[in-house]
């Protein structure tokens, strides 16, 4: 299923998507911690914050090393003058092809975090839908956007 791919993304998606799901998975361990603390005030058996404990740390632990592997492992994409590739999945792996002639404009986002990892995304819009290549390089990004707009125009200009 990888065949014809030629670009994965950076080595830096992997760990900025391991840095974010711990970020995101934070603010669930308020819950754990809160439960701890109004036992000692209200009298709550203390027995069910070990399996807090044992059930959150084994959801951090997936969503900060292994998704993020998995999906790293799984991302392609391949630009070519007529269409672009994206392969991508979890669980499932999809396969896009968007014709050129489809591609209405292209954008590059970067928020704070992947400011950090010097990281962006490259968002391409048709009427029907948006496609993201996440997490490339900010030059790479830069470049497959302008590269990704050029061959658009010049399809639009031959038809």
């Amino acid at each position: 299923m990888q065949e014809g791919f030629s670009n994965r993304l950076s080595s830096k998606a992997l760990t900025y998507w391991q840095w974010y799901g711990f970020l995101t998975f934070l603010p669930f361990w308020l819950f754990p911690i809160a439960y701890f603390f109004s036992s000692k005030y209200f009298f709550f058996p203390i027995w069910p914050i070990y399996v807090f404990i044992v059930v959150f740390l084994m959801l951090t632990l997936l969503k900060t090393f292994i998704i993020p592997k998995i999906i790293w492992n799984r991302w392609r994409y391949k630009v070519s003058e007529h269409d672009i590739n994206i392969q991508y999945g979890l669980w499932i792996v999809k396969h896009t092809i968007i014709p050129m002639v489809k591609v209405q404009h292209v954008n590059t986002k970067q928020g704070p975090l992947m400011k950090g990892f010097g990281l962006a995304s490259v968002s391409i819009s048709t009427a029907a839908s948006i496609h993201e290549i996440p997490a490339l390089e900010e030059d790479v990004a830069a470049a497959l956007r302008n590269r990704i707009s050029i061959l658009a125009r010049v399809v639009d200009e031959d038809v």
